[in-house]
């Protein structure tokens, strides 16, 4: 067995005769009786202490330590005494990954975790508690899908936990908690009518950014950074190698989502709609960081810009350009909440006017 136990009440000590005899400590009949020790992996000493008649449950309790050191899956009982809000502050500063995406992760685990869990052990984090600050979130009025991403975040941090032997296993994975459910959502494209309307509402130095972003499927971040090399209109292609991102609300270029490039089809209408704009508005060079706001910077000569060697402020132009050019179309904002006289899943979603 590894380690061994002592009796805190009792001493062994020569008797009268020459025979080892029990005599009581100044400790009996005081605070707990056997004192389980034994030396950890990392050389350290560990113990925890049992009440008196509870010998079997030292003896018990430390040979699951030896059998958990000889399995490889030790666990040190101190390692769980760490908060939830520690493990979380020493996990975000461990992360390698996009900076936008690290800086969404810590909003979300700082503003809709740590105010619910961040004050517990992770010993004593178990899934009633998962469960629990799930329907908090839900009570809350935390959409759907945006409950998957903080809970995956939380997950994920507490599978590092578990990888890192703080904790056995990770509650989120128990079969009594249950990911949030998505809204079954169908998705029904926008009339040719309706996207008419839209682009026609939108001011004339924007209306080329519906065509390609229906035409060819990119995202407003990919339409915003198309340069005027990434279109190869005689082989009729779109080469998507860049997007335009806000990281703590300053914009920088980024490969587009997922950190892969693509190539699409440009289609002649779309081919047409971006050789007329480029004859009203010339591209402009526009430097910004790459990937981080103190990143190297980086000049592509953009086909939307905001004039002086600036991008297009996604913001001002949601505002004031987008939004407007929606409400001028008659198309309602939001998903179902703004249109209560649609089923579930039929929101609207933006396409090419050459689809239909």
């Amino acid at each position: 067995m590894a380690g061994h136990i002592q009796d805190r009440w009792y001493k062994t000590e020569p008797g009268p005769n020459g025979k080892v005899v029990k005599a009581k400590t100044e400790r009996y009949g005081v605070g707990l009786r056997y004192r389980a020790r034994y030396v950890g992996p990392d050389g350290s000493e560990k113990s925890k202490s049992f009440p008196d008649r509870q010998k079997r449950l030292a003896e018990q309790w430390l040979a699951q330590i030896e059998a958990d050191m000889s399995r490889g899956q030790y666990i040190d009982p101190q390692a769980g005494r760490l908060t939830v809000r520690q493990h979380a502050e020493r996990w975000l500063a461990s992360l390698t990954m996009d900076p936008g995406t690290f800086v969404g992760t810590g909003q979300r685990i700082r503003l809709h975790v740590l105010p619910y869990l961040g004050s517990r052990t992770l010993g004593s984090l178990r899934p009633t508690h998962i469960r629990e600050w799930l329907r908090k979130l839900q009570d809350g009025g935390v959409a759907p899908a945006y409950q998957r991403v903080i809970f995956a975040n939380l997950s994920t941090m507490l599978t590092a936990a578990a990888d890192d032997r703080l904790i056995p296993e990770n509650p989120c994975r128990s079969s009594s908690v249950r990911a949030p459910k998505l809204d079954p959502r169908r998705i029904v494209p926008w009339s040719r009518e309706r996207v008419l309307a839209v682009r026609s509402a939108l001011p004339e130095q924007h209306r080329a950014m519906v065509d390609l972003a229906g035409g060819c499927g990119l995202r407003q971040g990919e339409v915003l950074g198309l340069a005027v090399d990434d279109g190869d209109f005689s082989e009729g292609m779109v080469h998507v190698v860049r997007q335009v991102k806000r990281i703590r609300n300053r914009p920088v270029f980024a490969l587009p989502k997922g950190g892969k490039t693509r190539t699409v089809p440009l289609p002649e209408s779309v081919a047409r709609s971006l050789e007329e704009h480029i004859s009203r508005h010339q591209p402009a060079a526009v430097t910004l960081p790459w990937r981080e706001v103190d990143g190297a910077p980086v000049t592509a000569s953009v086909l939307f810009h905001g004039g002086q060697g600036r991008p297009v402020d996604r913001n001002h132009f949601n505002r004031g350009a987008w939004r407007p050019a929606l409400d001028a179309a008659g198309v309602p904002r939001g998903r179902r909440r703004m249109r209560p006289d649609l089923p579930v899943g039929t929101e609207p979603r933006l396409t090419s006017p050459s689809s239909s």
